[in-house]
């Protein structure tokens, strides 16, 4: 995807409400050799970019005063309220070095799968996203997880799926998660019988009367 940035000049708290009362959002580049660098934005374009899967997890090319640079985004800010982005940061992307980042993760092809098909049971996506290693030029926009193999009770990890050519999972620790699980149904459980009731309520229940305690003379 491609956006269009301009360069700022100022910088400091003033200066950014001022810009967004333009329409403009504040941002900064940074990453590779060159020192960060201050830009602008149209808000309305970055608004509707953002509601873009691909803006987020995708290498972009921002076209700064004619020259193009190949970035990651890294950072929004929203106002807490409003719809207004206050602030986006951008990180220039070297296409020798290897890179971190998360995409999400799609999936197909659970409905066809015996586990909901014939055993009617729940799939559970635990991960949606996942944060991958790889060069730029592998970056996935998705990635694509198969489910009509599921079965009755299966759980799917990470370990369970083809990554793309030159993409490594980061784990942070977690060798193997759980990316999907199935799981039975809920099944609401008949009430238990009431406890008997006092003999009058018992009694008037069969259509007698209510048998009556002997006094203590």
């Amino acid at each position: 995807m491609k956006f269009v940035a301009y360069e700022r000049a100022k910088q400091g708290t003033g200066a950014s409400r001022r810009l967004r009362i333009t329409g403009k959002t504040p941002g900064i580049v940074y990453g590779g050799d060159t020192q960060p660098q201050l830009i602008e934005v149209d808000h309305n374009a970055l608004w509707h970019a953002l509601k873009k899967e691909a803006f987020h997890s995708s290498v972009l090319e921002m076209d700064l005063g004619g020259a193009v640079t190949k970035v990651l985004l890294r950072d929004v800010q929203y106002h807490p309220f409003r719809q207004l982005v206050q602030h986006i940061d951008f990180q220039r992307v070297d296409a020798k070095t290897r890179m971190n980042m998360k995409v999400p993760l799609h999936f197909k092809g659970e409905e066809e799968s015996d586990a909901v098909k014939l055993d009617h049971n729940l799939v559970n996506h635990v991960m949606t996203e996942l944060e991958i290693n790889c060069l730029p030029s592998d970056l996935p926009e998705f990635i694509e997880i198969d489910l009509s193999g599921l079965k009755k009770n299966a759980t799917l990890h990470v370990n369970d799926i083809k990554l793309p050519k030159g993409v490594k999972f980061v784990s942070h620790g977690k060798t193997n998660p759980v990316i999907v699980s199935a799981v039975p149904p809920l099944v609401s459980e008949e009430p238990a019988p009431a406890a008997e009731g006092a003999a009058a309520e018992g009694a008037a229940a069969a259509g007698k009367p209510a048998a009556k305690t002997a006094k203590k003379k």
